[in-house]
């Protein structure tokens, strides 16, 4: 039934009066949810929902917003906070997490708090930490039918919070299961060591599989090489207790060097800090690693890093290692695997077999199997450049996937240097000339080297959206350079106390013999100086392994001042999802806008201001045959923007 035949009479006769007659809704396709970060388990990023389509996604309008209020003041003495959730709808409404660790409920149709849980943070202000405060989701767990309806905890959410806490929360009432763990919560500071709070802790939402909730965490980058283990964890989803942890230290790597006291994990191993996926039939989590400390020299990791940036399936019950596919071999550019794996299984790609997709910064898709993480389209091992700063070794060669081909460009020369007038773009040919660069792994050196893409990518936790019936990938990625020079301890603390442009990151690396200047490679305009366009969108076609097309993400509105809002494309955090509708949804730039795209050609087709920054990735859901298909998304700002706290919902009128 039409949304204008269920319309009263007098109402149309005004409408029509004031020209401004009803969209026809059509209310015969399917119905779907979005019960996980990802759409599923997998992170396929697909939806099934036809309502909204290419010929009416123009007409989208704010259906509600609701404002949670948790952001930060912006006051000195505050931590900045990202609204970087994607809720997950558990019934009929949204659940979702703010930056300070508060969980919310929100009615799906109407926009209105149905309860909310505030963990009551010890470490609200987080002194010292380098990064925002963030809480990128939630996951849930259901008893099944089975369990009574109205008992406490039958379906619960779980959340991972900068307290260093899991806590599972009654999805009906928001109360804490107070048979999990210690009245709800789990300390996951057991066996991490001395820290202070802010370097270890949850920032992405668990996995549940097979009644296990698995969790990891960020640990703060080029600090020490001592630094918190990166540890992964599952925790029976009744009780609490701990089935089992995975610490990633290297295949007899503990029979050759001294190990960690009893009960605690081993410091320095790569951790878990973006978004992971599950595999109920198979019964395997999949994890995408970060860096052994620290992540810009590796010459005091000794082995650490066998499993670092890579892609690990884990055992759901047992912890134990499946297989695992390195990515980068000792990874000296901080190029981790901040995308979450997404699983499909399609006719035509890898001979029909259960698939893996895992996106990374430096512009490589690889496509694995998933059963035994074997590439399914050759992946080359190429010569890379050697560094030459005393005390490093790196790999002499790295992978290159062939299907598709690296999809972020490979080679930055002078005459590439971007300029607003011919001035800047001489001194970003003379930078470029300057430094050294030899291609994407070109190693940090004492002189200043060029790193393109840079560590935010390429792509990055916003991971990859498919669509299973056209067969088609979407990525979004940022195409910005960055120098990086490692700096002799000597020189390293009067270095890092000159200022070097609000860019300029310093990091001290204690125990190897250098710390780290980093920052952007920039004209005298404050412009990128890398060829335009500096954040794309881009759809892969997994059959071929081409590039189906590319489309500029974003522009420097927001960034730049007034009339220079130029579509140049812009760094972009966040992800995409793609609908059976024809349409790519994403915010994730730089600029205040969530965008559509023509799944089909990549022409844009609706964007809309939004109140701050979208560095998220939406979700699109259809409660009942009679309701229409919402698209909602955080505009909540990131590092580079204002924080804020808009969840906010579009549909058709």
């Amino acid at each position: 039934m039409s949304f204008r035949r269920r319309m009263p009479a007098a109402v149309l006769l005004l409408m029509a009066v004031a020209g401004c007659g009803p969209s026809d809704v059509d209310f015969s396709g399917p119905v779907a949810g979005w019960p996980e970060y990802g759409g599923d388990k997998g992170g396929l990023r697909y939806s099934p929902l036809t309502q909204i389509d290419t010929a009416n996604v123009a007409a989208l309008e704010v259906a509600w917003t609701f404002r949670h209020g948790d952001y930060s003041n912006g006051s000195p003495t505050e931590t900045k906070t990202s609204f970087n959730a994607t809720p997950i709808l558990v019934g009929d409404q949204l659940v979702f997490c703010t930056g300070l660790n508060r969980v919310i409920a929100v009615d799906a149709e109407r926009g209105t708090e149905r309860w909310s849980f505030d963990p009551q943070q010890r470490n609200r202000t987080l002194e010292g930490t380098p990064s925002t405060r963030v809480c990128r989701g939630v996951a849930a767990w259901s008893a099944g039918e089975a369990a009574p309806a109205t008992a406490a905890c039958t379906t619960r959410i779980f959340t991972g919070t900068m307290d260093s806490e899991l806590i599972a929360l009654d999805a009906r009432t928001g109360q804490p299961c107070r048979d999990f763990g210690d009245g709800g919560r789990v300390n996951l500071r057991q066996g991490i060591g001395p820290a202070p709070a802010w370097e270890s802790y949850p920032t992405s939402p668990p996995v549940v599989v097979r009644d296990v909730v698995v969790i990891g965490g960020l640990v703060a980058d080029n600090l020490r090489t001592d630094a918190p283990s990166g540890v992964v964890r599952g925790y029976d989803v009744r009780t609490g207790a701990l089935r089992w942890a995975w610490d990633p230290v290297p295949p007899g790597w503990a029979a050759r060097h001294t190990p960690p006291p009893p009960g605690h994990y081993q410091p320095g191993t790569p951790n878990v800090w973006s978004i992971m996926s599950g595999d109920e039939q198979r019964g395997l989590v999949f994890v995408p690693t970060g860096n052994a400390a620290p992540d810009l020299f590796g010459g005091q990791r000794h082995g650490l890093d066998y499993y670092a940036s890579s892609t690990v399936a884990l055992d759901a019950a047992t912890g134990q290692v499946a297989w695992h596919f390195q990515t980068v071999h000792h990874d000296v550019w901080d190029y981790d695997v901040g995308s979450q794996p997404v699983l499909f299984q399609l006719e035509g790609v890898g001979n029909g077999a259960p698939a893996l997709a895992q996106a990374t910064k430096t512009g490589h898709l690889f496509l694995l199997h998933r059963e035994t993480g074997q590439p399914l389209y050759p992946v080359e091992e190429r010569p890379v450049p050697q560094s030459d700063v005393p005390g490093e070794t790196l790999a002499a060669t790295q992978p290159f996937p062939t299907h598709p081909a690296p999809l972020h460009p490979t080679t930055l020369r002078p005459e590439d240097a971007f300029g607003f007038t011919p001035f800047d773009r001489a001194d970003c040919a003379a930078q470029i000339r300057r430094y050294r660069y030899e291609g994407v792994f070109t190693p940090p050196s004492l002189e200043g080297t060029i790193q393109y893409p840079s560590s935010a990518g390429g792509a990055n936790w916003g991971s990859v959206a498919i669509d299973p019936v056209s067969r088609t990938l979407f990525l979004n990625q940022t195409h910005i350079a960055q120098v990086v020079w490692l700096l002799p301890r000597e020189g390293y603390d009067a270095a890092a106390g000159t200022p070097g442009g609000s860019l300029s990151e310093y990091y001290p690396q204690h125990g190897t013999p250098y710390g780290v200047r980093r920052t952007v490679l920039m004209s005298t305009w404050g412009a990128p100086c890398v060829p335009a366009p500096w954040g794309t969108l881009t759809a892969v076609d997994l059959v071929s392994g081409q590039v189906r097309w590319r489309s500029t993400l974003g522009s420097t509105r927001d960034v730049a001042p007034f009339p220079l809002w130029l579509g140049l494309g812009v760094p972009n955090l966040g992800g995409s999802i793609v609908t059976a509708g024809g349409l790519v949804f994403i915010g994730a730039t730089t600029d205040k806008f969530i965008r559509a795209f023509d799944a089909r050609t990549g022409d844009e087709l609706w964007r809309h201001r939004l109140p701050y920054t979208a560095n998220a990735t939406p979700l699109t859901y259809r409660l009942r045959p009679d309701s229409r298909q919402f698209v909602v998304i955080a505009a909540g700002g990131h590092a580079w923007s204002e924080s804020g706290d808009a969840l906010m919902a579009f549909a058709l009128p």
